[in-house]
This record gives structure tokens, sequence and C-alpha cells, in this order.
């Protein structure tokens, strides 16, 4: 059924050599009842479901803007309880530590005086919001969703690959993956106790409404909306399926006002004030008194509301200073400055390349490493040594030369892969975890998370703007699993 592994290079998700692992046994014995046809009939029937159901984002390039499904395969991610406590803890503990250091470099700047990350790294950060310098915002939280990115390497081992504290994407797809795959594939379900979803998102909804702007009265309950640039944006259908779910409103710029510092939204019966606003849209375009003049997404004097402490606003603002990726390699050492601990999970090794001689050396390594924009995202600006042609690699180079401090370094990973059914075959595929922290007054780690599978065969890029697709991730009790 399954094309030949090579074992000895890549961690497979599901299979030793040709055979599947323990808790994947149910899984594959009921897989081989099916026939191909009937597996190709479930295929597309499942990506169908996706269509009609308007799960779509969007790709952008230069030939236009193209606007897709996303590709789902059955094949689920299938992640022991004793596993995924681990992620788990890590998960919370990266959270912690990366909210602690959001705090201070707003505040005090202990971890700058102590010398433990060079201040103009954070002080030259474009992501470094000097608006909200000594603010103080609800709990002390700046990082309301968190969507942290891990890899497998060739050992199995779980490396943190990249930090989302700004809007963070894919929640809605963990939920439309967990259904079409239920609905189509129900007999894959019967032989496992598997961590629902279900009440995730009155976890989510209750962490927001635990955001009370300080001059919102005590027995007053908090008003939130989610905000949105619009039908257009990549990410529209994330944002209508959690305000739907949350019960709030969706909302553009248009539908609020400022009025005595404070924020409404306007409808059919009149203003309506706004205490919470989970928005969905970038720093630069929230105020354009304040940042982008010529944005139109935004609300023209947001900012002074959130200053005067009578709106807060999720993500909070100014949280790319942490989730740049130059700053990411000093995650561990917030880790051990704020909480005297170890990281549960370790990141991958980074390369900053403002140091010379380290620079030269990764210049003349090109073919073998994986370059990045500091902040981009989404699979843009980036290099991947093996699968480049010399050009691709001339042209970083020259980015690298022309700005040393915009790019980091990394040694190309061996993504863990798992068997994709696609074109009516299996093949191995690499696969990356997006995990979802959310946190109020306390954290919670949604189970599972959404993994992100490279479909193009050979590919190491998951994202889907670069045609990656999505599957299943299952969190099990294992003693509840039987073959």
């Amino acid at each position: 059924m399954f094309k030949p592994y090579d074992c000895c290079s890549f961690y497979d998700e599901m299979l030793d050599g040709k055979n599947p692992k323990k808790h994947y046994v149910p899984f594959y014995e009921q897989l081989l009842k099916f026939s191909n046809e009937e597996l190709l009939t479930k295929h597309m029937s499942a990506q169908s479901s996706f269509l009609k159901q308007g799960i779509t984002f969007t790709v952008y390039g230069g030939d236009g803007d193209t606007e897709r499904t996303m590709p789902f395969d059955f094949v689920p991610i299938i992640i022991p309880d004793d596993v995924w406590q681990t992620i788990e803890k890590g998960m919370k503990q990266r959270v912690e530590a990366l909210n602690l250091f959001l705090h201070d470099v707003y505040h005090k700047q202990l971890i700058l005086e102590a010398g433990v990350i060079p201040r103009k790294l954070i002080e030259n950060n474009p992501y470094y919001s000097r608006e909200v310098i000594g603010m103080n915002i609800p709990l002390h939280n700046h990082i309301f969703l968190a969507g942290i990115d891990l890899i497998r390497d060739e050992n199995g081992e779980y490396r943190v690959l990249e930090d989302n504290l700004r809007n963070p994407s894919g929640i809605s797809y963990v939920y439309q993956n967990r259904y079409v795959m239920r609905k189509m594939y129900p007999e894959f379900f019967r032989d496992y106790a598997i961590e629902t979803l279900e009440k995730q998102l009155l976890q989510m909804q209750k962490a927001l409404l635990s955001h009370r702007p300080k001059n919102l009265q005590p027995d007053k309950e908090p008003h939130a909306v989610l905000l949105t640039a619009g039908i257009y944006n990549s990410a529209y259908y994330d944002h209508v399926f959690l305000a739907k779910e949350m019960n709030i409103a969706l909302v553009e710029g248009r539908d609020l006002i400022i009025k005595n510092k404070k924020v409404y939204l306007k409808t059919i019966r009149g203003l309506k004030k706004v205490d919470i606003i989970y928005r969905r849209i970038d720093d630069d375009f929230l105020d354009p008194l304040v940042f982008k003049e010529d944005s139109l997404l935004g609300v023209p004097g947001i900012m002074e509301a959130y200053k005067e402490g009578n709106v807060a606003i999720l993500n909070a603002i100014g949280n790319g200073v942490a989730d740049d990726k130059a700053t990411y390699m000093y995650v561990p050492d917030m880790i051990r400055f704020y909480l005297d601990e170890e990281p549960i999970i370790k990141n991958v090794d980074t390369y900053l390349l403002t140091n010379e001689e380290r620079r030269n050396w990764v210049l003349e390594h090109l073919d073998e490493l994986v370059i990045k924009n500091v902040g981009a995202s989404g699979g843009y600006d980036m290099l991947i040594g093996p699968h480049s042609t010399e050009e691709d690699r001339q042209i970083f180079r020259e980015k690298i030369e022309e700005a040393p401090h915009q790019y980091i370094a990394q040694p190309t990973i061996k993504l863990s892969r798992a068997p994709a059914f696609q074109e009516g075959r299996f093949y191995p595929c690499h696969v990356d975890l997006r995990v979802f922290v959310m946190k109020g007054n306390e954290t919670h780690v949604i189970p599972g998370g959404l993994s992100r599978v490279a479909l193009k065969e050979g590919s190491l890029v998951v994202n889907s703007s670069q045609g990656g697709g999505g599957k299943d991730t299952w969190v099990i009790k294992e003693a509840k699993v039987h073959a």
C-alpha cells in the first residue's frame, strides 16, 4: 500500500520501516479494509466538503491573487497522551516566558539590562512599538492566542520552529479537519479514545472575556468584537468561524467609531460600547492617526482609547518584537532568565548574520542551509538551500549582503514525514504541527492543533500559501487504544 520509505534518513510519524507503530495499528488495520477506489471516492468527497462550506484562503503572488480550498489529507497525525503532555508543558512554559519578556521590554527592560538579549536587537526592531512603552494592559497579558510551530527532527525529537504571537491563524481548520474526518471516515474512530475539541472554543471565549479593560465597571459584562480586514483577507474564513463560535460580532474598521476616547459599535439601535477587540489586522493598520496614515482598515483614535484603558486589544500591540525570527533564538534564554528553568522543547539551531565571520560562512554554504527573512511569514522570502538553484542563491546572497540584520540561517532539518493519499496513491510527505495556546486568567492548550503537510512530493514547505495542506491531529489515551 505504501511507497517504500527511506527509514534511515527521516523520522516517520506512522511507520517503523513498513510496519505501523503501536498507536497506529488500529488505523492501519482499518485502512487495509478499503479498496483504492473507495479511498479515492472518499478523498474527492472530503475535498468537495471544504469547497461547499467555503473554507478557502488566498494565495498572494505575482500572477494575481488566487482563492483556494485547503487541501486535506485523511491520514491523521496521532499523538499518544504521554507525548502530548510533554508538548503541552513545553508550550505553556514557552508562552509564559514570552509574555514576561513582552511585559519586560515595554517596562523595566531587566533582560536588556542584564545583557541576556542585545539591546539594539530590540530597540532597532521594526515591530518594537514605542507607542505602548509603560502601558499596563489587562492581566499584564500580551498573548491571548499563540500559534507555536513544532517540527520533529530525524530522531523524532520535537523542536520549536517558529512563534506566532501577532495574529496566528488556523484554528478553524483544526475543527473543519475533524468534522470532515468524522463525516467521511467514521470507521477510523471506532478503536480510539480521542481528546475532543468540543469545549475548546468555550475556553477561548472565557480567556477573551477575562481581559477586562481597567475602566470597565466591575458589575458590567464586557462586550467583545472580532475586528477583521474584510472578505479579501487570506484568513477571512478563520475570522468568520471564530466570531460565530465565540458568539461575538464580526466587524470591520468602518463599523467602529471613537467618542470621548471610548470605542463604539454602530448598530441599527444606535451606538454600543465595545470593551474588548480581538483584532485580526496588524499593528500598522489599526489607527491611521498613529501608524499608517493611509490605512482604511483601522479606526482613527483607537490608540488613545487603548492607552486610556477604555478598551482591550488582543493580541496586544507590539507583540511582533517577540516573534521576530531574530528574537526567536533568544527564547531559551528568556525561559532561563524569567522562569529559572531549562526549555522543555528546544529551538532549531539558528544563526544571526550580523556577525561578519558567521555571515561569510553562511554565504559559502547557502546550498546547505535555510535562509529566512526575520519579519516574513507564510513561507515567503525564504531560501531552502538543498532545493535551490544557483540563481536563487545569488539573489539571497545579494539580499544578505545588503541587509544582514534582516535574515537568519538555520540548518536544513530533516522534517518528520507521514503518509499522504493524493492523486490516488500514498507517498511520504513532510509535516509540522501548529499548537494553539490560549491565555487569560489561565493558560490552556488546544489538544492536537493543526498538522500541516507539504503535499508537493519532496517539498519541505508546509504553508498553505505554498501548496501545503492539512491533516487531522489526534491526541489519544493509550489505555483506550487496542489492536
